[in-house]
């Protein structure tokens, strides 16, 4: 099935994950960083993730890309939008939050 991702990846170590996410999800869609700054005035970095990609379920492609993600930076989170079809699926993380039908 084909599926398409829109996804805001977000950590404390940008060069790590952009080298992951240029090996990933360049040749399917697109990345852009943009920083921002938490609470506590630290310095972190989200990327925005568009893309489509092949795979037999959101749940799988999720797990690939997030396990990818935290095998370069153990403290990277990642909010998902997983689209086939009339059907999304939500995800933080590894977990699925909502799923909904058009």
């Amino acid at each position: 099935m084909r599926f398409v991702l829109v996804a805001t990846v977000s950590t404390a170590n940008p060069k790590a994950i952009s080298a992951v996410l240029e090996k990933l999800v360049a040749q399917f869609g697109s990345f852009k960083e943009v920083s921002t700054e938490d609470d506590d005035r630290k310095d972190k970095s989200e990327f925005r993730v568009q893309a489509e990609f092949e795979g037999q379920s959101a749940k799988d492609l999720n797990r690939s890309l997030l396990s990818a993600l935290r095998s370069a930076e153990k403290r990277t989170s990642m909010h998902a939008e997983w689209s086939s079809g009339d059907i999304t699926e939500r995800y933080f993380d590894y977990v699925l939050k909502k799923t909904i039908k058009k």
